[in-house]
């Protein structure tokens, strides 16, 4: 396996087309195609690991910090062991089941190059771990070579007649974390989650007030990103200013829930009437994108 590029497939449509042209650019025996399973995925999402799999001809692998023996039995207990769930840094779970696990496989393992499925519009984040990782993760972007967009992505998989991922049709822009919403969403992904999968959204909404009990501080997912709230936290110093609740917490009532908060709900990358679906053809940007776009290859 020495010398081998690697290439993440994170169950969305930007990672599998990656995994496609890392196949096409070096050979099918050149790659290894690995997953991180974090097991909070959506059950379709291992359906279309499938397809995926019969499209390449080749196997994805499966490495994981969750089940026997293994460090963490399910998600939740990485937000109780830390007592949070979205900080500045990023997700916690992120942090624990991907990025550290991640850096644990590269050190035991050769790899010539690892592969991720960063598309045109993440430069960004491409610059970012091309600057922090470029030693030890040796990074390369086969999406950046051909300036290929999400929207590019769901075309190319549509094209060869494969189905996407349910969390597209519903109308996400990612497909990751759909078991309990992804903590990492904005605040429009959430209004979307309580409106489409309110027993979801409540058990989130538990999970941050009992975190915020055994803290003895508020622990959310949210902030309020206004002008006129970063003002004020810069004003008075207090970030829990900024703090937004799923639902309002007994003891913290100046806080605020999205209820009354303004979201922009995810824009669907693609148009579907129950029988078939097609790319959403934008004019521009949708402007949720950058803000919700979670695609699960945040492992740096």
């Amino acid at each position: 396996m020495r010398n081998k590029v690697v290439s993440w497939w994170s169950g969305g449509v930007t990672s599998a087309i990656t995994c496609k042209l890392c196949i096409n650019l070096y050979g099918k025996d050149n790659v290894r195609l690995i997953f991180i399973d974090t097991f909070n995925e959506d059950d379709d999402t291992y359906r279309f690991k499938k397809d995926c799999e019969d499209w390449y001809g080749k196997e994805i692998e499966t490495i994981t910090r969750i089940g026997k023996d293994k460090k963490y039995e399910k998600i939740q207990d990485v937000w109780y062991k830390y007592k949070s769930l979205n900080v500045a840094g990023g997700a916690v779970c992120s942090s624990e089941l991907k990025r550290e696990l991640r850096k644990e496989w590269q050190k035991e393992n050769d790899f010539k190059y690892q592969a991720f499925g960063f598309d045109i519009d993440e430069i960004r984040r491409v610059k970012s771990m091309t600057n922090n990782y470029r030693e030890t993760a040796k990074p390369i972007f086969p999406l950046l070579m051909y300036g290929y967009t999400k929207q590019d992505c769901v075309q190319m998989l549509l094209a060869e007649g494969l189905k996407m991922p349910r969390a597209y049709v519903l109308g996400f822009l990612n497909n990751n974390c759909l078991k309990t919403g992804c903590v990492q969403g904005g605040i429009g992904y959430w209004q979307k989650m309580k409106r489409d999968f309110p027993d979801k959204f409540n058990a989130m909404s538990k999970v941050e007030h009992e975190l915020t009990d055994i803290k003895g501080k508020p622990v959310t997912m949210l902030k309020d990103q206004s002008k006129q709230t970063k003002a004020l936290v810069l004003l008075t110093g207090d970030k829990t200013k900024a703090f937004v609740f799923l639902n309002k917490h007994k003891d913290y009532p100046f806080i605020k829930d999205i209820s009354v908060m303004e979201g922009r709900e995810p824009l669907p990358l693609m148009d579907c009437n129950g029988l078939d679906c097609g790319v959403k053809d934008l004019d521009e940007r949708n402007p949720t994108e950058q803000e919700i776009n979670n695609e699960q290859l945040t492992m740096f």
